[in-house]
């Protein structure tokens, strides 16, 4: 059994402990020490898998039924994974039977109902982030959009996409006239954070948005945003979107997380925060 010695410690290795980046690995001649190598290879076939992980609409639809939501079950324009990987393009429309449904559901309402917001969740890039994080998410935001206010906001059923990627959501919010839509999915898993949910937030949803007209939260997880500090910014965000009655560039996160000093416009953003133009 070799000797710990063999393994040159870094002088920085005190570091570690403020990030899950891998740092100050240490070496073993000119090679990383194998446990090192093994945790690598560990984190990528957990990132390999969370991308290849299938998403289980139907345990979604049921968690969300028993909380009370209804839900429209809709595919992208990609057949399957391998499409939606090798063509991203695919990933954000709805395919034609998908349309047809939320077209029909829309003819089926009585007189003319508008939604105020509607909530997607699709697999996107981990399906795993999806499967831990969304039915939280959702139940913290409904529990802040339940609180009294001036005006209260109704809700379409819950869009579950599968092969789903961001711009998805801009057709679905089209498709079923709400003036605000939430997007809930998988972002690409990195080698320390296979299960990050992304939400993205759109006003006055339509096909051709871009990514300066969206809002985004990133790094929702156990070990990054909290459900509850997400569930605070978007819902902060979603107030201002309906009083400025846009979301993207000029929608900035002005909210101050609970217990912290103001922060100055020219500082950082919040941990979890991210704008973008």
């Amino acid at each position: 059994m070799p000797s710990t010695d063999l393994v040159t410690a870094e002088p920085w290795d005190a570091l570690k402990r403020f990030t899950d980046a891998r740092i100050a690995l240490g070496r073993a001649g000119h090679s990383l020490p194998t446990q090192a190598h093994l945790e690598f290879q560990l984190a990528h076939a957990q990132a390999r898998d969370a991308v290849h992980l299938p998403f289980d609409a139907e345990a979604l639809a049921s968690k969300l039924g028993a909380m009370g939501h209804a839900t429209l079950r809709l595919h992208s324009a990609a057949s399957d994974r391998n499409g939606y990987l090798q063509r991203p393009d695919l990933g954000r429309r709805l395919d034609a039977p998908s349309r047809q449904r939320l077209t029909d559901h829309a003819s089926a309402l009585e007189g003319a109902v508008t939604f105020d917001l509607a909530i997607v969740v699709a697999d996107g890039l981990s399906a795993r982030a999806v499967h831990d994080n969304a039915i939280p998410l959702i139940s913290a935001l409904c529990e802040r959009l339940r609180v009294p206010a001036t005006q209260p906001w109704s809700l379409a059923p819950v869009a579950l996409v599968e092969q789903g990627r961001v711009a998805v959501a801009d057709e679905v919010g089209e498709c079923l006239g709400a003036r605000a839509v939430v997007i809930m999915l998988g972002e690409r898993p990195g080698l320390s954070s296979p299960d990050s949910l992304g939400v993205y937030l759109s006003w006055s949803p339509r096909v051709g948005l871009t990514d300066a007209q969206r809002n985004c939260i990133s790094n929702v997880r156990p070990a990054g945003l909290s459900i509850e500090a997400a569930a605070d910014k978007l819902h902060y965000l979603l107030q201002r979107a309906r009083e400025l009655k846009l979301t993207g560039v000029h929608l900035k996160d002005d909210s101050v997380p609970a217990g912290s000093a103001l922060r100055s416009h020219a500082q950082a953003p919040w941990p979890g925060q991210l704008w973008l133009g």
